[in-house]
């Protein structure tokens, strides 16, 4: 076994994985370290868990492993995404001052070596650190509260009336920085799960989804992460807060253990979050070189 977890757990801040992002608490191990290791000898195969399966034939991102640091203070775990131009991200896992500037040190080095016109460097924090920006990682634990169907004008896309469907593209179109247009094109492969929907009048203006469950590395249901917009003109209206909850009562009726979210800091999936009352696991923080 390359990693030591006696090295590796005492600077895992926040529970997340370089090339499979965040993981639940209690299935955050050193086999999941060993194993994107061992999947870089792969050819950019799937770990039989990977989130990413949903979307793509081949992984994407893989770990350089010849480019790894892993001393009792501190791991630097780096990898190689082929997506545009190429990028370098370095994982910073550890307590010590200087990490950002040695992983940024890494990154540099790997970005000049493999010819890639990105370097990142992505830091870990915990849930008791208040980064003025960057990412939180937030759990939505089905076992500790009940959800309730919300009601109102959200139901899954395929049981609204034609018309109302046929204005699902112009909202897509709309939203497509928010990767609704994506979503748009695996809802009529018919290849995802049910996509929630709110309408207003006869127009969707929000939507949520795919509806997708699967099991994580430890065999617990997990709730995929969804794509999640509201039209700006549609917004004020409580229409995001009743997607979100019948997002998750979908879940809860479906069997789900939990699901993962990560929200910018400060915006307003994450003040959604927050006031619904999901936990806090920590942030990660991403610099450029």
């Amino acid at each position: 076994m390359f990693f030591r977890w006696d090295w590796l757990r005492p600077v895992l801040t926040a529970p997340i994985v370089p090339t499979l992002g965040p993981v639940h608490p209690h299935a955050l191990t050193v086999d999941l370290f060993e194993d994107i290791r061992t999947a870089a000898a792969t050819d950019r195969c799937f770990l039989h868990y990977d989130k990413d399966r949903r979307w793509s034939s081949e992984k994407d991102e893989t770990v350089i492993v010849d480019g790894i640091v892993h001393r009792p203070d501190r791991t630097l775990v780096p990898t190689l995404s082929g997506r545009g131009r190429g990028t370098i991200k370095v994982f910073a896992y550890s307590h010590q001052a200087d990490i950002v500037g040695q992983a940024a040190e890494l990154a540099s080095k790997l970005a000049a070596e493999h010819g890639v016109a990105g370097a990142r460097v992505v830091r870990p924090l915990g849930p008791e650190a208040a980064p003025a920006e960057g990412v939180r990682i937030q759990l939505q634990d089905f076992a500790a509260r009940s959800c309730h169907d919300p009601g109102g004008p959200v139901r899954p896309f395929t049981e609204w009336p034609a018309a109302v469907r046929d204005t699902f593209a112009p909202y897509a179109q709309a939203m497509a920085t928010d990767g609704l247009s994506f979503l748009y094109t695996q809802i009529r492969s018919g290849s995802c799960g049910p996509v929630l929907t709110a309408a207003l009048g006869s127009h969707v203006v929000g939507a949520i989804g795919p509806m997708e469950i699967r099991r994580d590395a430890i065999g617990h249901r997990q709730l995929m992460p969804q794509y999640f917009a509201v039209l700006p003109e549609a917004r004020g209206k409580g229409l995001g807060r009743l997607l979100w909850r019948a997002a998750m009562y979908w879940g809860q009726s479906h069997d789900a253990d939990y699901q993962l979210l990560q929200t910018v800091v400060g915006g307003a999936s994450d003040r959604l979050c927050r006031d619904e009352g999901l936990t806090s696991l920590g942030f990660v923080c991403t610099r450029k070189v």
